[in-house]
């Protein structure tokens, strides 16, 4: 059935309409349960084109919603009033920053429920946010990076050669690219080309690549693959379980380089402040990490402040050696007050 619009994204703004109305009740004086509505938003978010970590987010919430309406004795999408998803956060168990990203999952889930006429307004938005306080992750010192390279090869005589190859492997991608652990689980052998690595492509539609050293191209195409089209991933089980085992070799592996705190994201904080000590813009960096907008950059990484500020006061330092009234001073030659004392 034609379209009448050679317009691609209104083409799929009408499939997704379409497909939102499936669900919908036949008795259309009948309100849509909580089901049918979670259901509707399930494939709106599939359409999107969103990333696989987050499509299994908004299901999850989606899961624990109607599990939670179940056992309240809920039907209705309306019967969703402020004191009924009060409870439903009550229920919460997560940290503050994990409630926080919940709670937003929660509200676009309203949105779209209510665009679609389906309620009146959203009751999430009268729900406040919790308080987060802001606690970043601090890259990898030096030190610390010696030592995960070191034990490498110590994980490799426990592990297994091939499992300490691709380990070793996996640790480097995550160090020199910058990639969410999610995404280097998906990367494939065809994203190398030589030392250029393709993270991704922007809405302008020109692609972001990496360049990595050499090293790290040579220990990547040395270790072993896990199927023909990822290298870390068999491809068979979920990308959330694949991750999940790698987060937990992980951990092994920084108890046994002695490395306290470490977590796969910390390569992505070393990677972005190796890169700002150097001089790279924060623009460029907040290009490499494909962050949506440069504040974002700004916000995630405020433990920047500390090295910045040793930064500042190494370049002080410099700045104070080659003054010459400083020189003065340091030599012993009559400063200002001194020659004003001459002059009188």
């Amino acid at each position: 059935m034609s379209l009448d619009t050679a317009d691609w994204q209104k083409e799929q703004e009408t499939i997704r309409e379409w497909e939102s109305l499936q669900a919908q009740p036949e008795n259309k004086n009948e309100p849509i349960t909580l089901g049918q509505a979670c259901e509707n938003f399930l494939v709106d978010v599939r359409s999107r084109g969103l990333s696989n970590c987050t499509i299994y987010k908004y299901n999850l919430l989606s899961n624990r919603m109607e599990d939670f309406a179940k056992r309240k004795g809920l039907r209705y999408l309306k019967e969703l009033d402020l004191p009924i998803l009060d409870q439903f956060r009550s229920e919460w168990k997560e940290g503050p920053r994990s409630t926080l990203k919940k709670l937003e999952r929660l509200k676009a889930f309203l949105r779209f429920c209510e665009r679609r006429k389906w309620i009146d307004t959203s009751p999430a938005t009268y729900m406040k946010a919790p308080k987060v306080t802001n606690c970043p992750t601090l890259p990898f010192t030096r030190e610390e990076m010696m030592k995960i390279l070191v034990a490498l090869d110590e994980y490799a005589n426990r592990a297994g050669a091939a499992c300490g190859q691709r380990l070793r492997a996996f640790v480097l991608l995550l160090r020199y690219s910058g990639m969410r652990i999610g995404d280097a689980v998906q990367c494939g052998p065809d994203r190398l080309k030589g030392n250029k690595l393709f993270l991704y492509t922007q809405k302008t539609g020109v692609p972001v690549r990496c360049i990595l050293p050499d090293f790290v191209v040579r220990e990547i195409e040395a270790a072993p693959k896990r199927s023909e089209h990822f290298l870390f991933w068999s491809g068979e089980s979920k990308l959330h379980t694949a991750v999940g085992v790698l987060q937990q070799s992980l951990q092994t592996f920084f108890s046994l380089a002695g490395v306290s705190g470490g977590h796969a994201h910390r390569f992505r904080d070393t990677f972005a402040v190796e890169l700002l000590l150097t001089g790279v813009p924060l623009d460029r960096v907040s290009v490499l990490l494909g962050h949506q907008s440069i504040r974002v950059t700004e916000r995630h990484y405020a433990p920047w402040t500390r090295s910045r500020q040793e930064q500042l006061e190494a370049d002080l330092q410099r700045a104070w050696g080659e003054d010459p009234i400083a020189l003065m001073q340091t030599k012993g030659t009559p400063g200002v007050h001194g020659r004003r004392e001459q002059i009188n």
